[in-house]
């Protein structure tokens, strides 16, 4: 019998693309399917949560508040009466020009705040334990600033055609 030399099994698999591994993915390292963070392609919803839910809570998935671009969020800092006592203890005048007094806390001592906005409660509160409120100057957009002024041009054009 003569021998025939066998071919080898990588000279009979030219023209494939897989050579004898099943499918693409099954043959690779962990290529393709990501490393650290969300990287990589074919990721089950599973494959990275514990990791995710780890690093940044239970708020990476899904919609958080309001997505519409019409809808505009409240800007206003606020804070309650008893974070005001925690944070500033002895003082009696409190400059907080940025937020929006909000009533939640007792109030023994006397205080003068000066502050964006007040809610009823914490008027009541301040003046009750014998402080003062004084709402700190609102500042105008551009646009409001503009049509006062033309309002006020409108007005004196009105008045020199009624002299």
């Amino acid at each position: 019998m003569i021998k025939t030399k066998k071919r080898k099994k990588s000279k009979r698999q030219r023209g494939q693309t897989t050579y004898g591994h099943g499918s693409r993915k099954k043959w690779r390292g962990s290529g393709e399917r990501g490393g650290k963070g969300m990287s990589g392609t074919g990721k089950r919803a599973d494959h990275k949560k514990s990791l995710i839910i780890k690093l940044y809570g239970n708020k990476y998935f899904g919609k958080q508040g309001i997505t519409s671009k019409g809808t505009k969020r409240k800007k206003l800092l606020v804070i309650n009466l008893k974070k005001i006592i925690e944070k500033f203890p002895g003082k009696t005048e409190i400059n907080l020009k940025k937020y929006k007094i909000l009533g939640d806390g007792e109030l023994k001592t006397k205080l003068t705040i000066t502050a964006k906005a007040f809610t009823k409660s914490a008027k009541e509160k301040i003046e009750k334990a014998g402080g003062k409120i004084i709402i700190s100057e609102i500042r105008k957009k551009p646009e409001e600033k503009k049509k006062e002024l033309i309002l006020k041009t409108k007005n004196k054009i009105k008045n020199i055609n009624n002299l």
